[in-house]
């Protein structure tokens, strides 16, 4: 049950996989005289910052290490506390967590991402920074979120592990906050099984990101550095192996979305004859991702029912995307004084609880996306789904 990119793996990424492999190095640095080292990551790199239009890219081993190291390099402390939706992957929180900040839950609003109205509510004299997380592929409204941040002087660190090939009004994600962290795991839009990268048009930003990911060293060198070092840090570096895969999936990005986007529209157009349910709000339609289609039911009851029905669930039973579902960040929490029980957001509650998200190109139980179609799903085949989900409804 992958992401799209993984429907479309093929002699490219073999033959990217095999030139690597046949030179035998897999290491990210290397001397530029060893004609073994291939320098895919840095390849990879220059062709993420010029793909999402920033000045610097860096990639990492998960996006749950761009996390840390986008958070690391804002210069967050322990005990500062960030603004993070109800409705996340767990990494959204736990990476957090690692680095002894504080997250403070916020509710959604009908697009299923950060809810803007609701921010200034969890403010408190140790709030620093707002994380919006492009939930599902698609772009939280960052007019609004960026207005707040403004408004307070916050810093904002844009979680998009979930929706590469996004964009909000002309402008790619991750780069209208001040730093942004993206996913290349198996169920993401591209994928390399893990992997990750961040971007941001801030050179500090991007220089200590760099030392959080390789032990403190500076960034854009090719030897193995020993020598002085500005900060400590860890290994989430990215191997010669893995940015030789992501750099081919990187050329089909752009295809890849626009053939969700068609089959997506394609598959709602069929489905607006039910009734009983709106579908998600997108806050730029040309932006979203396409990767799913959410529908909200008038009731938790026919939610239920309807996905039972088609051998799914409602989101708000989709394992570690929800809060309440996270018994160990709940456990955290409660240590340091916030029980976020089920019930602690209501608004939360009560939208994933009408939810069901239905697959286009992420095919994903544990998003509770395991029903609808796939990328490579023919026009017979989405017809034939959306007669089954109206048959359903009805």
């Amino acid at each position: 049950m992958p992401g799209p990119g993984a429907y479309w793996y093929g002699k490219e990424e073999m033959e990217a996989a095999m030139e690597v492999m046949n030179g035998g190095y897999l290491f990210r640095y290397g001397s530029e005289t060893d004609p073994k080292f291939l320098k895919k990551v840095f390849t990879l790199e220059k062709e993420l910052a010029q793909y999402e239009s920033a000045k610097y890219a860096l990639a990492t081993s998960s996006g749950t290490s761009a996390l840390l190291a986008s958070a690391f390099a804002l210069g967050l402390k322990p005990g500062d506390e960030i603004i993070v939706p109800a409705y996340t992957f767990v990494a959204s929180y736990s990476s957090m967590i690692f680095l002894g900040l504080v997250p403070v839950l916020a509710e959604i609003d009908e697009s299923l991402s950060l809810d803007p109205d609701d921010i200034e509510k969890r403010f408190t004299s140790r709030t620093k920074a707002i994380m919006p997380v492009h939930m599902l592929g698609n772009p939280c409204n960052m007019d609004k979120i960026m207005a707040v941040a403004k408004k307070h002087n916050l810093l904002v660190l844009e979680d998009c592990c979930q929706a590469a090939g996004a964009s909000y009004k002309g402008r790619k994600i991750g780069t209208i906050g001040d730093i942004g962290a993206f996913s290349l795991n198996f169920f993401k839009t591209i994928n390399t099984g893990d992997g990750g990268f961040v971007i941001t048009n801030d050179k500090s930003l991007y220089e200590k990101a760099f030392g959080m990911h390789d032990q403190g060293h500076t960034p854009n060198r090719t030897g193995v550095e020993v020598g002085n070092r500005s900060l400590l840090g860890l290994n989430f570096r990215l191997n010669e192996l893995t940015a030789a895969v992501a750099i081919a999936q990187l050329k089909k990005l752009d295809r890849i979305v626009s053939v969700l986007r068609e089959k997506r529209a394609m598959f709602k157009s069929l489905i607006t004859e039910a009734k009983g349910f709106r579908f998600r709000t997108l806050n730029d339609p040309e932006g979203d991702c396409g990767t799913l289609c959410t529908v909200i039911f008038e009731t938790a009851e026919k939610a239920a029912k309807v996905s039972a029905a088609l051998g799914s669930k409602t989101v708000d039973k989709s394992g570690w995307h929800v809060y309440a579902n996270m018994e160990h960040v709940l456990a955290h929490l409660k240590s340091i004084g916030q029980p976020h029980t089920k019930g602690a957001y209501p608004k939360t509650d009560d939208i994933l609880s009408r939810s069901m998200n239905i697959s286009i190109g992420v095919v994903d139980g544990g998003l509770g996306a395991g029903w609808g179609i796939n990328i490579n799903s023919s026009e017979e085949e989405i017809k034939k789904a959306a007669e089954q989900f109206v048959k359903v409804c009805e």
